[in-house]
């Protein structure tokens, strides 16, 4: 008995020495590391404004189209899983900057159409921000759709590519 034992305590005692001297990767872990030099920052004398790719105003009208359109989906499908306020009140924002867009693209004549639809578009907003537990989303998702529907029916770019300046 005392030979097992013995023999364990041996074992134990090489497998400890082995295992927390002999491992390279514990000793790195411990060591310090030396401190190195961070590297000059080069500085920026003239700094140059970069633009962007150059569209032309149909391109940026149909972006605009196209933003707006799956934005009003978004707040469609908000609107149906009854999301959060804040994933509805960002939806109903980003549709509304990008109506914005696209009204400063067009005539005046056409920009004065555009104008009752963001007026509703605004007016959705505040009720969605005043109805905080979301109890009128079915009315607001039926709002939205026929939104969406008068606009992409009076707005879409074949209908309004002679009024784009």
């Amino acid at each position: 008995m005392r030979g097992k034992k013995q023999w364990f305590l041996l074992f134990t005692f090489y497998f400890l020495l082995f295992t927390l001297c002999g491992c390279e990767a514990f000793v790195r872990k411990f060591t310090r590391k030396s401190k190195k030099d961070k590297a000059p920052v080069e500085m920026v004398l003239a700094p140059e404004e970069w633009k962007g790719p150059q569209m032309t105003k149909e391109e940026r009208y149909r972006q605009y189209f196209v933003f707006w359109q799956s934005w009003q989906d978004e707040l469609i499908n908000a609107l149906t899983q009854n999301a959060s306020q804040k994933k509805k009140l960002d939806c109903v924002q980003q549709a509304m900057k990008n109506l914005v867009g696209l009204r400063s693209l067009l005539n005046e004549s056409k920009q004065k159409q555009l104008d009752i639809y963001l007026k509703q578009l605004v007016d959705l907003q505040n009720d969605i921000k005043s109805d905080i537990y979301g109890n009128a989303n079915n009315f607001y998702r039926q709002n939205s759709e026929k939104l969406k529907m008068n606009i992409s029916q009076r707005f879409s770019y074949s209908d309004v590519k002679n009024d784009i300046l």
